[in-house]
């Protein structure tokens, strides 16, 4: 349908498009209640945001992503003679390899809620390249024909727009629009607000080497001309940053008496901890896989590292497929091939533990000693695509007793 469009001259490129960009809000100056808009590069660069992002972006970039053909009886074999496989396994483009341009889209995907890459297409009708883009140089128009628009505007300020069929577009969490997808930095902008506000009031405690604010109490009243005197020694000597800038010989019983609580007074720390947890639920990352091990042990530990595949990589898996595979393969392709992850790698656990699991699976016969080495990077082996079968279990059609 699309081409039909663009052939009769129903879809143009024209140079003017509506944009939905995220960023427009900044740029007119939104409100996040009474703090102001979040910065999005500064709130996905706090510690335990840049973690959470590095974690799922690395662990989703490493595992395959490859091209499979549907065969009779659910089989399925990989099309490494088709050039998507390449694309999405090797090397997408000239420049870049696969982990770098997946690592890449997924952490635009996890920061600004979109990922884009232009698509090349060969005469064949298959996709040759991609060319991961930038979120913020990306401009989105929802035309009435109910199909996408994207203007680019590169690093030199040209202008380039690109047809639906033209782009990969993946959306985290749609907006109301249904066009976009949502930032989680923006949608959870008060846990990064408050965040912020934290890591800059740790800053200026830092800068100030932990010193507390507080107010000089004299028996007597002194004129204005001593009191400046005696405040601009006190600065002098606590500016100078010396060994002994923290020593003052206070006579004439002069007190001094604190006008600001300390971190622990306050139980700053604890709140940052508080903070460090909220950003963890916003990405679905456990916590002591961001690091945070106040509460970890060798049991909760590993099986959070399991939660991390089934509750935060899986669905950011299955939502990244569905986009490839509507961007990348034409309709009538996508019966016979199809996109996906392999997680299997990131839960197979232990040495272990992944050897008493291949034990189960070839003592009951779903899978052979070859598919068990292949998975350990091991050559095949003759005899190895044989199936084992259990004495005591028979089809219900064999009869007979079991020995």
């Amino acid at each position: 349908m699309g081409l039909i469009n663009r052939f009769l001259g129903r879809e143009t490129r024209s140079e003017t498009v509506a944009s939905s960009d995220p960023y427009l809000a900044e740029f007119l100056g939104q409100k996040s209640g009474a703090r102001g808009y979040v910065d999005i590069q500064r709130a996905s660069g706090l510690g335990t945001a840049s973690a959470c992002i590095s974690i799922i972006a690395g662990a989703l970039a490493s595992v395959p992503l490859n091209t499979y053909s549907r065969g009779a009886g659910n089989a399925r074999d990989k099309a490494a003679d088709h050039p998507l496989f390449g694309v999405l396994r090797d090397m997408p483009n000239e420049t870049q390899t696969a982990y770098e341009a997946r690592e890449y889209l997924i952490s635009s995907l996890l920061i600004h809620g979109n990922a884009y890459a232009r698509i090349v297409w060969n005469g064949r009708g298959q996709v040759d390249e991609l060319h991961p883009l930038d979120p913020a140089m990306v401009a989105v128009e929802k035309l009435d024909s109910g199909r996408l628009r994207y203007r680019i505007t590169d690093e030199r300020g040209r202008v380039r727009v690109l047809l639906q069929e033209e782009m990969l577009h993946i959306r985290d969490r749609l907006a109301r629009d249904g066009v976009m997808g949502m930032s989680r930095v923006q949608a959870a902008r008060e846990t990064f607000n408050l965040a912020l506000t934290q890591s800059e009031q740790a800053g200026n405690q830092a800068d100030n080497a932990f010193r507390q604010h507080g107010a000089f109490i004299f028996p007597n009243a002194i004129n204005s001309d001593k009191k400046t005197e005696v405040l601009d020694k006190l600065a002098n000597k606590i500016a100078a940053r010396s060994s002994t800038s923290g020593i003052h010989v206070l006579d004439g019983g002069v007190d001094f008496k604190p006008l600001s609580f300390n971190s622990r007074d306050s139980e700053f720390l604890e709140s940052r901890k508080l903070t460090n947890l909220d950003i963890c639920r916003v990405f679905n990352v456990p916590p002591t896989v961001a690091g945070i091990l106040d509460h970890g042990t060798y049991s909760n530990v590993e099986s959070e590292s399991r939660a991390l595949v089934v509750r935060c990589l899986a669905p950011m898996a299955k939502r990244i497929e569905q986009a490839l595979t509507i961007a990348l393969l034409p309709p009538g392709t996508r019966k016979t091939l199809f996109i996906e992850h392999d997680l299997a790698g990131l839960l197979r656990g232990d040495l272990k533990g992944r050897y008493e699991a291949y034990r189960i699976g070839r003592e009951w016969g779903w899978i052979n000693a070859n598919e068990i080495r292949a998975w350990e990077n091991l050559p095949d082996i003759e005899g190895g695509d044989e199936y084992l079968r259990p004495l005591n279990m028979r089809g219900s059609d064999e009869g007979g007793e079991t020995e």
